[in-house]
């Protein structure tokens, strides 16, 4: 694998970064950097504006709006992205439900859907998790009765993120009890707005609802809102699932993460005569990091090499994802060690718009010690690390 970028590539490059330069709004980049979350409405903005460009789904086919871009071209896009923080699309619509709906949807559901997905019309979540089927999801038991044209809804899912600001849900449901658990799954797409629906909120560390628990009470869904085939679910739900945790990797956040912790440890002092970034203990640490990072990138750059020539991510998505996750998990360990006991306080509005006070320490350093709790999730979701390194030896070793 050739780690140059051609000369076509590197005007790419400049292209792009311009673009994210003078295009992503600077109260936006304000807020990112002041940790301060961006509303749903800035969200949408921003990937209004990607759609305006052109450039809202560069992993979509070119005949569903996608870019056509190379392999290559897409990662530099991300990385540009991630380096001048600017949020990546919501992925439950662009990168999860989306490619799905490509792959196993009628060609009413894809005339019906993508449009809007592609435009941020709607807003999607993931009806995946359940109170007691996390790991091993295919234990799921939220039912879907036939009944004429309509398949009537019952259960709950959790976990759910930003699922108060759904539009639509896209669910796995059990069709058939009388089989193998992971044969009798379908996937279903939901209307949040259908009579029946419960959100209620789970409130996090940083007083966020992020996730939510979402309650099914005789809920209609349309038969025509069945994704592929009934009882083939766990089919589709896999291939979804290869792909979020190939998302889940987020090389160019760390990247951007990494330039943090140099600016911060540069200010802060090792307790002697000089800064943090002058401690050899330290630097050693940071160095690891960012080598164990660089590993990371051309890791997923194999694996965006075989998506490029028409591959499945496959078990490696699951080797991106336990060393992506960990490894911002150890960045977030060393914020922690940075911030020291200015760690310790919990401002809870400084993480909100409009917040006047100070924040405390180098880097606003009082959201280390949340951020490092909200991220211990990161090896949960998408499938715990402990299940995929059951995939791996299974898959690749064979054992």
């Amino acid at each position: 694998m050739n780690a140059e970028f051609t000369a076509e590539e590197q005007a790419f490059q400049a292209e792009v970064r311009i673009f994210f330069e003078n295009e992503f709004p600077s109260e936006y980049r304000d807020k990112v950097n002041a940790n301060i979350r961006l509303s749903k409405e800035e969200i949408v903005n921003w990937q209004k504006i990607l759609f305006k460009k052109g450039w809202a789904a560069p992993s979509w086919p070119v005949e569903h709006g996608g870019t056509g871009w190379t392999q290559t071209q897409r990662h530099i896009f991300s990385t540009e992205m991630g380096l001048v923080g600017a949020p990546e699309p919501v992925p439950f619509g662009m990168k999860m439900v989306a490619p799905v709906i490509m792959a196993y949807g009628s060609d009413e559901q894809k005339q019906r859907f993508l449009p809007d997905i592609l435009a941020s019309n709607v807003w999607w979540c993931q009806g995946y998790s359940e109170p007691n089927s996390g790991s091993d999801l295919a234990s799921l038991k939220t039912s879907a009765i036939r009944d004429g044209d309509e398949y009537v809804i019952n259960g709950s899912k959790t976990w759910n993120t930003y699922g108060q600001y759904a539009d639509w849900i896209f669910c796995l449901v059990r069709t058939d009890t009388t089989v193998k658990k992971q044969e009798g799954i379908s996937f279903l797409l939901i209307d949040m707005h259908s009579p029946g629906i419960t959100v209620k909120p789970i409130v996090l560390l940083d007083g966020h609802a992020e996730v939510n628990e979402i309650f099914f009470d005789d809920v209609r869904v349309p038969i025509n809102n069945l994704v592929g085939e009934e009882n083939k679910g766990w089919t589709y739900a896999k291939v979804l699932l290869t792909h979020e945790r190939t998302n889940i990797a987020g090389v160019p956040r760390g990247k951007r993460r990494i330039k943090a912790l140099k600016r911060i440890a540069a200010e802060t002092s090792d307790g002697f005569s000089g800064s943090m970034m002058e401690d050899a203990a330290f630097s050693k640490k940071l160095a690891e990091i960012e080598i164990e990072l660089k590993a990371l990138e051309y890791s997923e750059l194999r694996t965006l090499a075989a998506l490029s020539v028409g591959k499945a991510p496959g078990p490696e998505s699951s080797i991106l994802k336990i060393v992506g996750t960990e490894l911002a998990q150890r960045i977030d360990e060393i914020f922690v060690e940075l911030s020291a006991y200015n760690s310790l306080p919990f401002v809870p509005e400084q993480f909100e718009d409009g917040f006047e006070g100070e924040a405390l320490g180098p880097g606003s350093s009082a959201a280390s010690a949340l951020t490092y709790f909200n991220n211990r999730k990161a090896s949960i979701y998408g499938g715990s690390n402990e299940v995929q390194r059951n995939i791996i030896c299974k898959a690749v070793l064979g054992l």
